[in-house]
């Protein structure tokens, strides 16, 4: 199974071009910045950079929507590949091809991060950090702890 799901903020606004021929197909290549989960003492919080490409509808809706700050939600799987630069060498390349990709909070939760992103729809029913609220007491009546 060749599986991935990834949340973190786009490190810049997605770079979107389009195939040749009679039916173009958009591609957009963007990369997140994903927190580690883990510190070193004394070093600070440090992140992976993950390319991420995304082919069609969804590269039109990441050219539309998504911007520079952006924290998003992606599921994808990763693809490996290669090709010879121009200077002769092999050069290797990770990405993850998106499947799905959303919104990871509110335009209200990233504007009080000191994000501006540009006018887009705000996720459906999401409440400040995009979590449903667990009423107290409710412990009692789960079959599990």
């Amino acid at each position: 199974m060749n599986k991935v799901i990834l949340m973190g903020r786009l490190t810049r606004d997605p770079e979107v071009r389009y195939s040749q021929g009679e039916q173009s197909t958009a591609v957009a290549r963007y990369t997140i910045a994903v927190d580690r989960r883990f510190k070193r003492d004394g070093d600070a919080q440090t992140a992976d950079f993950i390319g991420c490409v995304a082919f069609g509808r969804q590269a039109e809706f990441a050219e539309k929507y998504f911007r520079k700050g952006t924290k998003i939600a992606v599921v994808g799987r990763i693809q490996t590949g290669s090709y010879t630069n121009k200077d002769g060498q092999r050069v290797y390349t990770t990405d993850v091809v998106v499947e799905e990709q959303e919104f990871a909070e509110s335009k209200a939760a990233s504007a009080d991060n000191g994000f501006q992103p540009a006018d887009r729809p705000s996720p459906s029913n999401a409440f400040g950090d995009g979590f449903m609220n667990i009423p107290d007491g409710i412990d009692e009546e789960l079959p599990f702890n």
